[in-house]
């Protein structure tokens, strides 16, 4: 796997920036602060989102930002893959807004799924990742410093010993489920061969037999019983049905007397009502007399000769011709006076927005006027900054006439100077290396010199000992010690220069700040220049507009009062025929008078014939009432002769021995025998219950028996699978620490060659030990800071071959990924680190990405990039770098 294409906006310090990776070893460099470690930071969060975060999502986008994005562009086992994401800012939180990888396989949507893919994809998680491929700023001695049990986590999870262990887990879990069924189903199967022998001692056949003995018996006494109350049942019948004969005479004799009082009642009351009506009818003849009275007057008052239908309606067409002709001479005079009502108000509202617009127009001229003002001061205070910056940059200028380089050439005269200051350290270091080496060999022959032994070989020689050696020694010690002050006192002077070209070098920088501020100053005061002229023009022009307004709102005004006196007018005539109308209505309300009189007249008129009518009807309602009532007398009498009374009382006494016996029966003999059946049905049914249960009980035995036996077979074959996953996972992990052990040594060779360490020892739980060449065993912790961070890269180094050669058919894996690795190396230890790159990369690592600002490690880069920082917009920028040597004023760590 390896990152083609990088491209971020509103990450962290970056606003707008994108990146081609390449193959090979790339170096990322540029001064502290600047933004180096982002750019890896921004592949890790894309390929893994929130959990590649220390923080939280508001800590990837820009300070002031609303949103920000990365897309990353990788080829993994011979696909390419591009993920985009999108963090929105919303207030004081941040989510993901889009998250999408497009790969050969197609879309992946959505945060989390595509996280799980790309974990999938690289057989890692993020902390996998981390462990494995990328070793952060910061974390060089995170697997030595952990402790064996976390660095055994750390190792099985990469080399997916762990998913081995999760089985094993599994496979535990699985056999105690197994043991609590089956032990559950072998207490359940030895409860149901207890009742199976309670039931079998029973002898549930033989009780069956004699119960249904015994309900047979009882069966026939009830049908006995039964048969002897269906004859009382008969009885009973026919005594209740002669009753019922002499109640239904006895019945039909109440109704026909109570209707012959019915009717007789009926034909009072309406005799009565025939009395009220002709009193009613008198009413009304005097009522239609007093009318005849108030009809004269209305139509006196009216001004009619008559109050037929015909001068009536011609008395209203008269009016109704005459109202027509005043409503349309009103409905034209109502229609000019809201012309002119419309036009007057039309007139004024436009007199009033000319008006308006003319007070905006003065308000936007004095704006103008005052903006021309503002721009002007500020005019004269960039002329007095541009006359500032001329003068700081003539100094700057004459600070470089005595210098020995030109203005613009200080950064390569720093950078010249830095390294040979620190070729003069290295060489320093390695002079005082070999006087350590000479005085400890001095103190070595002078101990076996006292000690009566040769100072060369260690053999004991008698007489004077040699001493030729000792004089060497003593010499070179002198010799190297000069050599260290004459490097010591090269290392300060070329200090000193450092410093000196570090001043120009801020010289420098600051001029060129100058000059950008300067180009700034000139383009503003261009700018007010111009506005000062547009602004005072556009005044002018907008105070001339409005005048003009004004003057046209005047002559708005004017028409509009002419308008208002027109509608005043023509309201007059309005009045005058709303007048008229009003006394058509008048002339109207009479005719309604005389209407209303003449149909009251009819109406009381028609009510006494429709009361005679009604006095008639009951006439001879009541003539035929008195025929019917002369009929139902016949009846009655004809009724009173059939009812027998001796013949009712017999089938009385019937009906009261039979209902005697039914209720005897029914209510006590029947229900005790039938509660005895019930209850003797209840036991067959119970004992047949039980017998269904034993053969129920029996299949059940059978099943339990056969579910226990296959319990027990897969619980041995879960125990089995059990061991076998944790036997793999040790068989597994034992090869894999010998790989690992011989791989971290080779690696260690190659660093440590020649010093004072042998070897590695790696055990089973990945426990490290560091054995000097004499045998001395030491822990990790016991090197030095950069002793302990060199064998940390080297584990690392390590562990990543094993994944990329130990996994057969697995992709390639993540690119290496070496943070500020140089952070607690000396000069000595940075060289050696140089060769575990070199060696990784010829060992088929496609692309290795290294934050340093070591020289040694740009050196060895196949392609370096540069990080800068704008300091007015603290806003970093990338760019690729072709110089194979950078100077050390341009690197530093983030």
């Amino acid at each position: 796997m390896r990152f083609t294409h990088i491209a971020i906006r509103n990450f962290k310090p970056y606003e707008d920036a994108e990146l081609d990776l390449r193959d090979g070893v790339t170096v990322i460099h540029g001064v502290n602060g600047s933004g180096k470690s982002s750019l890896l930071e921004a592949c890790f969060f894309a390929l893994y989102g929130s959990k590649a975060l220390a923080g939280t999502l508001e800590d990837v986008v820009t300070t002031g930002a609303d949103d920000a994005e990365i897309a990353l562009e990788f080829v993994h086992d011979g696909g390419e893959y591009r993920i985009d994401r999108r963090i929105r800012v919303s207030g004081d939180r941040a989510t993901t807004a889009k998250c999408v990888l497009d790969g050969p396989g197609g879309t992946v949507e959505g945060a989390r799924d595509v996280r799980r893919h790309v974990a999938s994809l690289l057989r890692m998680d993020a902390e996998a990742f981390v462990n494995c491929a990328y070793v952060q700023q910061g974390e060089v001695n995170k697997l030595i410093n952990a402790t064996p049990s976390q660095r055994q986590d750390m190792i099985d999870d990469l080399l997916q010993l762990g998913k081995l262990e999760a089985y094993r887990e599994r496979a535990g879990n699985a056999r105690l489920g197994v043991e609590d069924v089956l032990t559950k189903k072998r207490s359940i199967l030895e409860d149901v061969e207890s009742q199976i022998e309670a039931k079998e001692d029973a002898d549930l056949h033989a009780t069956l037999n004699a119960l249904e003995s015994e309900l047979d018996s009882l069966d026939e006494e009830i049908s006995n019983y039964e048969a002897q109350r269906d004859k009382a049942k008969s009885a009973l019948d026919a005594a209740e049905a002669t009753l019922d004969e002499h109640a239904e005479k006895r019945e039909r004799l109440d109704e026909i007397e109570s209707a012959i009082e019915d009717l007789t009642a009926k034909i009072s009351a309406d005799e009565t009502k025939r009395d009220d009506l002709s009193e009613r009818i008198r009413d009304l003849d005097a009522a239609a007399d007093d009318l005849e009275s108030d009809i004269d007057d209305a139509l006196a008052r009216a001004d009619l000769d008559d109050a037929s239908d015909g001068a009536i309606a011609d008395a209203r067409e008269a009016l109704s011709e005459r109202e027509a002709e005043l409503r349309d001479d009103l409905s034209d005079a109502r229609t000019r006076a809201q012309a002119f009502e419309t036009q007057a108000e039309r007139l004024a509202e436009r007199a009033d927005d000319l008006e308006s617009r003319a007070a905006e127009k003065r308000e936007a001229a004095d704006a103008d006027a005052e903006t021309a003002a503002e721009a002007e001061r500020e005019l004269e205070s960039f002329r007095e900054t541009r006359a500032e910056l001329r003068s700081s940059l003539d100094d700057a200028e004459a600070r470089f006439e005595d210098a020995p380089v030109e203005l613009g050439e200080a950064a390569d005269l720093l950078e010249e100077r830095r390294e040979a200051r620190s070729d003069a350290r290295e060489s320093l270091a390695e002079t005082e290396t070999e006087l350590k080496n000479a005085r400890e060999r001095l103190a070595e022959a002078e101990r076996l010199r006292d000690a009566g032994k040769c100072p060369e070989c260690g053999q004991p020689v008698e007489g004077s000992p040699h001493v030729d050696a000792i004089s060497e020694r003593e010499a070179a010690v002198e010799s190297l010690e000069a050599d260290r002050e004459s490097l010591e006192s090269a290392v300060e002077s070329r200090s000193a220069a450092v410093e000196a070209a570090e001043a120009l070098v801020e010289v420098e920088n600051r001029a060129s700040s100058q000059r950008d501020r300067l180009d700034l100053v000139d383009e503003r005061i261009d700018d007010r220049e111009e506005t000062v002229e547009s602004r005072r023009e556009a005044a002018a022009e907008k105070r001339e507009a409005a005048a003009e307004l004004e003057a046209e709102a005047e002559e708005k005004r004017e028409a509009a009062t002419t308008q208002a006196e027109r509608a005043e007018e023509v309201a007059e005539t309005v009045a005058s025929l709303e007048s008229d109308l009003d006394a058509l209505g008048d002339r109207r309300d009479r005719l309604d008078r005389v209407e209303s009189v003449v149909d009251a007249r009819a109406e009381k008129i028609d009510a006494r014939d429709r009361l005679r009518e009604k006095r008639e009807t009951l006439a001879e309602v009541n003539r035929e009432r008195r025929e019917h009532l002369r009929e139902r007398r016949e009846r009655r009498d004809e009724l009173r002769e059939t009812v027998d009374e001796e013949a009712v009382e017999g089938a009385r006494q019937r009906k009261q021995k039979a209902a005697a016996y039914l209720e005897r029966v029914e209510d006590e003999v029947l229900p005790e025998l039938r509660d005895d059946r019930d209850e003797l049905q209840s036991r067959v049914g119970g004992v047949e219950a039980e017998l269904e249960q034993l053969d129920a009980l029996r299949e059940r035995r059978e099943h339990l028996a056969e579910r226990v036996d296959a319990l027990e077979s897969v619980h041995e074959e879960v125990s089995t699978l059990e061991s076998t996953y944790g036997d793999l996972r040790a068989e597994l992990r034992q090869r894999n620490v010998e790989v690992l052990e011989r791989m971290l040594n080779e690696t260690f060779d190659l660093v440590y060659a020649n010093d004072a360490y042998s070897r590695i020892r790696l055990d089973g739980e990945y426990g490290l030990t560091v054995f000097q060449k004499d045998g001395t065993a030491l822990e990790p912790e016991q090197l030095s800071g950069g002793e302990r961070a060199l064998f940390n890269l080297s584990l690392r180094c390590a562990i990543y071959r094993l994944l990329a050669e130990g996994i057969d058919g697995a992709a390639p894996l993540p690119p290496l990924i070496l943070d500020e690795p140089t952070v607690f190396l000396d000069d000595g230890h940075v060289s050696r680190l140089v060769d575990l790159v070199e060696d990784m990369q010829s060992r088929g690592v496609k692309q290795i990405l290294i934050v340093s600002h070591d020289d040694k490690l740009v050196g060895a880069a196949d392609d370096l990039v540069r990080v800068e920082k704008n300091p007015t917009t603290n806003r970093s920028t990338v760019e690729r770098t072709d110089a194979p040597t950078l100077s050390a004023s341009a690197l530093g760590d983030d």
